[in-house]
């Protein structure tokens, strides 16, 4: 038996191969997990590409998350096919330039709003949609989204660094009113990847270049499926008790200041020559 075997999970947010949403959707299908992705509008033919590399034939169903038909009849279809929904990865998250780019307090309203709408609300739009499916998982479900670290102000990340601060406090709230109904609702917060979305936002590529050489385990930015492993175990009965939380994937660089000092990577410490402390001395 493995980690997902009979699980029924909704994918969003393939596009290509690079994203974290298709890493994610691949390491289910190898882990026994059935799953069905979301696109929607001209997106449609980049998510049926990404998904004719997948080691199944996937369904790929209609959701623009700002539509309510597309909710509801994403929920008739879902019931009808599955009659329960075990788990759901909410990878969507949009901001136009100027909501990311140039002055922070001088952003356009419009733009700053739409981030949210699209980044944060659209997290609640969904779990609203999936939870009386996910209520019906035998044993509990799991709703997972994406973020990154906001612990500080990234320079160029602006008022999506907001929308995902809201992202984060939604889920708690979440958490919260879906935990009794058996729903668990976490969040993972990926280091940078060369993903379409990492390849707009300046800030994200320069992080990619850097993020490997100061993380304490390395880190590859190219290599989305590290992240797709922890949202594949939040998947999985293994986190039954794990809910409201925000996970960090990203080789251990926030836990370190920002960076491994160098002395540390000149000098590493001989564990060899560590005193065995089951040996008295």
């Amino acid at each position: 038996m493995t980690l997902l075997d009979g699980k029924r999970l909704l994918i969003t947010g393939v596009l290509t191969r690079e994203s974290i949403a298709h890493a994610t959707a691949e390491r289910a299908l190898d882990l026994g997990a059935e799953v069905v992705l979301t696109s929607f509008g001209r997106a449609m033919r980049m998510t049926a590409r990404a998904a004719r590399t997948l080691s199944a034939e996937i369904d790929i169903l209609e959701l623009d998350v700002h539509d309510d038909e597309h909710h509801r009849a994403l929920a008739r279809e879902l019931d009808a096919r599955w009659g329960a929904v075990d788990g759901v990865l909410h990878a969507i998250a949009f901001g136009n330039a100027d909501a990311y780019s140039g002055s922070f307090v001088d952003t356009d309203e419009d733009a700053a709003m739409q981030a949210f709408r699209t980044t944060a609300w659209s997290y609640n739009a969904l779990a609203r949609t999936v939870a009386p499916l996910m209520a019906r998982a035998p044993r509990g479900a799991s709703l997972v989204g994406l973020d990154f670290d906001g612990a500080a102000a990234w320079a160029g990340y602006n008022w999506l660094a907001v929308a995902k601060a809201s992202l984060r406090s939604i889920n708690t709230y979440l958490c919260a009113e879906l935990g009794p109904h058996g729903v668990r609702c976490n969040l993972v917060a990926s280091g940078p990847l060369r993903t379409v979305s990492g390849s707009v936002l300046p800030l994200l590529e320069k992080a990619a270049d850097s993020w490997g050489g100061q993380a304490p385990v390395g880190w590859d930015p190219d290599d989305a499926g590290v992240v797709a492993d922890a949202i594949c175990l939040l998947m999985s009965d293994y986190s039954r008790g794990i809910t409201g939380e925000l996970i960090h994937v990203d080789g251990g660089l926030r836990a370190v200041g920002g960076h491994v000092p160098e002395d540390w990577r000149r000098q590493p410490t001989d564990l060899a020559a560590l005193t065995d402390p089951r040996t008295p001395a």
